[in-house]
């Protein structure tokens, strides 16, 4: 008997806006690497996307089973907003994605007015240009407290056997300040952060209590403020660490480049 398919989780950088699909040359490490993580992800058989750009009271689910895009973005040119990516919806399982929240004690909404932010459909548009694979988002919870957003996470974590992809879309370096002043010289507090990321989530020599407690003390580690003023791009990788599940192998790091001058990660867990 063949072994049923397990979901990955994955946390991506979605870049600026729509820019990763409007040429821009600041962006052509992440295309490449959207581009070329496929492989690793199999054929889930659903995807559900965390998005950095949508928070609520509780975490809420999208329901329509056709979602509109939401352009929430601004200022950029007319091809940006014509942008689309028809992948369905999948209402059953949010509708069961809530039903094992509250098993959890978590308790969660649905909503079925939202469409895809561009959290989901910029980097989906590049690793899966088919759409075709059922999508559904996923709000951080607003307040944003990182062990929060571990447990909720966790309550993710059986949707894995379902093939499921877990998708946290965000960056792990997020100053627009630090964007706009074309990057960062001296110090370099972008590769003290990314340092002591990379090593919390792939060090093999961190239990999971220890890795969890790390990531909830996040704002404690080297130039953490610097790089997240505010965390909203941040917290997915938390509820992946969380997703990926208390026995799981340490994350595998699958890209580390700079973009936009500054130094930039993925993880991976599959």
């Amino acid at each position: 008997m063949s072994k049923p398919m397990q979901g990955s989780v994955l946390y991506l950088p979605h870049g600026g806006g729509p820019l990763p699909l409007l040429g821009d040359p600041g962006h052509k490490e992440i295309v490449q690497f959207l581009k070329g993580i496929r492989g690793k992800l199999g054929q889930p058989s659903a995807i559900l996307v965390v998005s950095a750009h949508w928070e609520e009271d509780q975490p809420t689910l999208t329901t329509a089973s056709e979602p509109e895009m939401f352009y929430d973005y601004y200022g950029f040119s007319p091809e940006a907003y014509k942008i689309q990516y028809p992948a369905p919806g999948n209402p059953g399982l949010a509708r069961e994605i809530q039903s094992t929240l509250q098993k959890a004690g978590i308790h969660s909404s649905l909503d079925e007015s939202r469409g895809y932010d561009h959290g989901l459909f910029i980097p989906l548009k590049l690793i899966f240009p088919e759409a075709d694979i059922p999508c559904l988002q996923i709000s951080l919870i607003r307040g944003l407290d990182p062990a929060k957003h571990i447990a909720l996470g966790r309550a993710l974590h059986q949707l894995r056997s379902q093939n499921v992809l877990i998708v946290g879309s965000g960056m792990s370096f997020h100053n627009m300040r630090a964007f706009f002043s074309g990057g960062l010289s001296g110090s370099r507090p972008d590769k003290d952060f990314d340092q002591w990321l990379v090593k919390t989530c792939c060090a093999d020599d961190l239990t999971p209590d220890q890795r969890d407690h790390e990531l909830i003390n996040w704002s404690q580690a080297p130039s953490a403020r610097y790089c997240h003023p505010r965390e909203e791009h941040l917290l997915p990788l938390h509820v992946c660490c969380g997703a990926a599940g208390p026995d799981s192998p340490p994350a595998e790091l699958v890209f580390n480049e700079t973009v936009m001058g500054v130094k930039v990660s993925a993880f991976l867990w599959s």
